[in-house]
């Protein structure tokens, strides 16, 4: 098509910080045949123009500028085009009695369609049109925050640009380029039509009521974010149901988890943060800024965020953090108070900040690292003090290695960091420790934190000793500290749901070189060199025995367990060994609740020769002292008497619980009424109070909290529910369960809505 105006379009470019892969944009025809075969292409349609207001006091030259009707932003086809037609912002909807009207939502990089009708045919011998882009309440073009373009049929590679596509009587249907590091934001749009006459411009503007959200585009090569894998995208980018890892190193869990990205207020909730921590509109640009932010935004420590966290055991005042089944019920109560929500743990956090960058477009996953260290000093080990009897002395014992913890990693380039650093990047919204005195963890590189550059941006000490770093047990003996290492029990089975399925994939190679590899110990020395000052420590041991603290795995809640210390001495000789076995309770971050039981054993173990002492644990001395995810810790202390050779070795499990056995029916229609049946037993041999079910699933409804009678010792509890299928697709439904005595029980079922 011939251009509108003779003139080049005006772009001024919202350029942040530098972007991915750079090359030419592909003209809008080779866009839109690379797309062809998955997207329809957005056509142009007319629509009746508006009758124009009466002039009341105006000139003859005012009365003949051209006057802007209506707009037609084509929102289904461009919500197609764009992959955002799953955004229910993109559909009339109602709230209540209020009707809401569909809004635009586009991913930047990538052309739009809309279509303007005047209340005239358009002259360009006379008109000129001016679309103004703005965002912010100041916006200024030196800024990035005002772009003015005229229509022009140069497509300009990366830059803003307008263009014509069919003048159609009174109607202009217009192309709009973005460049791929436009401020992702809500962008205001305005037209100003001009009637060129002399040295007098007479103008008149039109403003449209509805804002524009321009998202991250993980589909544009010159995006920040791109993936070049289309599972990958689908899953990270567009899945709003998935799974959350918890547990122990030999027992893992999948909680499922509904992010829920598409839900109506989410994006506008997620734009509202952004908005309340005043980020600079240029740094929203550049997703290792936003990610960063978001990071302290889903916490409450210093932004008034999204989640308080609280790992205390009392939960008054809120819901305890075992009680979620995924992000929406969280962020809609943000979202109507404006307040931080009660409660979250790092799994809860986990799963908001899933919810937040896909809502923005930016690739994230929800990783678990199972027995992982929390750092308090930096310097990159674990300490952990005995006392002279063998048990451990919690009192010096700062650092801890917790069960398991839950952040996220999230996919971009690092065009700030050396070549080779782009990719998963992990960032972490668990408050922990502080960050340039903000409680806010990464992005760094998992790829640098795999080969111990921890001195890349941001926070790779921390996030380095969470996955790789060695505990020194100091043992007091006498006046002195004798310390002993262990080198290979932090960091296991880091796991995350696989985009080809609901099952684990276990990425603990991307973190970390094979265990006790000759990478993995330079990676460590290097770690150690560049962020630490424990070299002095790392001398080389001479041990003969070795030993192997062995626990049961498949133990239910209710049952006694056997704990087994496996010795083996190498030696030629025989050697006495004096052992000493800890039960305890422990919440999943490894602090300690209460002593179980303690017991001490000496024995004589022939040369060349194994042995073994168990400690039997019953369910009476226990259950009363359970709390939150019934994890019990296990703490091993060894001495050899002849060679002062000592040994100090923790394991964790986690008592069984029963899952919920949810039923739904394989195929629903759209509309029809449907039940969801869901029932488990009780293995306490007490009675279970303030019993809830909560049932909710992507898509589906809002979540929906059931209250349930109390149910007897080892009882079944049971219930349904009925609900309306509303939209077509696969659909999951999740089901919780919390109690005062038992929580976090989960049980999901899959169907379809047809």
């Amino acid at each position: 098509m011939g251009c509108c105006h003779s003139k080049k379009s005006v772009a001024i470019n919202g350029a942040g910080p530098g972007i991915g892969h750079m090359g030419n944009r592909p003209s809008r025809d080779q866009y839109y045949d690379s797309h062809a075969n998955s997207h329809t292409v957005p056509t142009a349609t007319t629509e009746p123009p508006a009758q124009p207001k009466p002039g009341d006091g105006k000139t003859e030259e005012e009365k003949q500028v051209l006057k802007v009707a209506s707009v037609d932003l084509k929102i289904p086809e461009n919500a197609q085009f764009h992959r955002t037609d799953k955004y229910e912002l993109t559909t009339d909807r109602t709230d209540g009695d209020k009707k809401l009207q569909a809004q635009l939502v586009i991913r930047r990089g990538q052309p739009f369609d809309l279509a303007v009708t005047f209340d005239r045919p358009f002259d360009s011998s006379k008109d000129d049109l001016r679309i103004i882009f703005t965002v912010g309440s100041k916006p200024i073009e030196s800024k990035g925050t005002m772009v003015t373009l005229l229509l022009s049929d140069v497509d300009k590679p990366l830059e803003w640009g307008a263009q014509t596509l069919k003048s159609d009587g009174q109607t202009l249907n217009i192309r709009i380029f973005t460049p791929p590091n436009a401020f992702v934001a809500k962008w205001n749009f305005a037209f100003d039509t001009i009637l060129k006459k002399g040295t007098a411009e007479k103008k008149f503007r039109y403003t449209h009521p509805q804002p524009i959200y321009i998202l991250f585009n993980a589909w544009c090569k010159n995006d920040q974010v791109y993936m070049d894998d289309e599972t990958s995208r689908q899953e990270y980018v567009l899945n709003d149901m998935g799974r959350l890892y918890r547990g122990t190193t030999k027992q893992i869990f999948a909680k499922p988890w509904n992010f829920g990205q598409f839900e109506d207020f989410v994006l506008e909730c997620i734009m509202w943060l952004l908005e309340q921590a005043m980020m600079n509109y240029r740094v929203r640009a550049d997703p290792v800024h936003v990610v960063r932010k978001i990071s302290a935004l889903v916490n409450d420590c210093d932004d008034k965020g999204v989640l308080v966290g609280n790992w205390s055991g009392d939960y008054a005042g809120g819901r305890s953090p075992l009680s979620w089944a995924g992000s929406v019920a969280i962020l809609e109560q943000f979202w109507k108070t404006k307040r931080p929500v009660k409660y979250g743990q790092c799994w809860v956090f986990s799963g908001v900040v899933v919810t937040a960058c896909r809502t923005l477009g930016i690739p994230c996953r929800s990783v678990t690292n199972f027995a992982s260290a929390h750092d308090v000093d930096a310097s990159i080990t674990i300490d952990c003090y005995w006392n002279a009897d063998g048990t451990p002395n919690n009192d010096l014992s700062m650092d801890s290695v917790w069960n398991f913890h839950v952040w996220n990693d999230v996919w971009m380039s690092r065009p700030d960091l050396p070549s080779g650093f782009g990719g998963w990047q992990a960032i972490d919204a668990t408050p922990q420790e502080t960050s340039e005195g903000v409680y806010c963890c990464g992005p760094v590189s998992i790829e640098a934190i795999k080969n111990g550059l921890v001195n890349l941006p941001y926070d790779g000490p921390f996030l380095f000793a969470e996955v790789n770093a060695d505990r020194l047990h100091w043992i007091k003996d006498g006046d002195n500290w004798n310390n002993t290492k262990e080198h290979h029990s932090i960091g296991k089975n880091l796991s995350t749901k696989n985009p080809q399925g609901d099952e684990r994939m276990d990425i603990s190679f991307m973190y970390k070189f094979p265990e006790g590899s000759q990478m993995e110990r330079t990676a460590v020395w290097r770690a150690i060199k560049e962020g630490s000052s424990r070299q002095d420590v790392y001398t080389v041991d001479v041990e003969d025995m070795t030993f192997d603290l062995i626990e049961r795995d498949d133990t239910q809640l209710g049952q006694s367990f056997d704990v087994t210390l496996k010795c083996n001495n190498e030696s030629t000789e025989a050697r006495t060994v004096k052992i000493t076995l800890t039960a305890s309770i422990v919440y999943y971050t490894g602090v300690p609740v209460k002593n179980i039981k303690s017991q001490s054993f000496s024995c004589k173990c022939p040369a060349k020769a194994s042995g073994e002492v168990t400690m039997n644990v019953k369910p009476e001395e226990y259950i009363s002292k359970l709390v939150d995810m019934c994890l019990i810790k296990i703490s091993s202390m060894v001495q050899v008497e002849e060679t002062n050779q000592f040994h100090c070795e923790a394991d964790d499990f986690r008592l069984l619980k029963p899952d919920i056995v949810v039923k739904v029916p394989s195929e629903v229609k759209v509309g029809e009424e449907y039940e969801v049946e869901y029932s488990f037993k009780n293995p306490l041999p007490r009675s279970l109070t303030k019993c809830v079910f909560e049932v909710e699933g992507a898509s589906l409804q809002r979540p929906r909290q059931l209250k349930h009678n109390s149910v007897g010792p080892h009882a079944e509890a049971k219930g349904s529910v009925k609900l309306q299928a509303l939209i077509p697709g696969d659909k999951e439904i999740i089901v919780n369960f919390d109690s005062k005595e038992l929580s976090d029980l989960a049980g999901s079922s899959k169907f379809k809505v047809v």
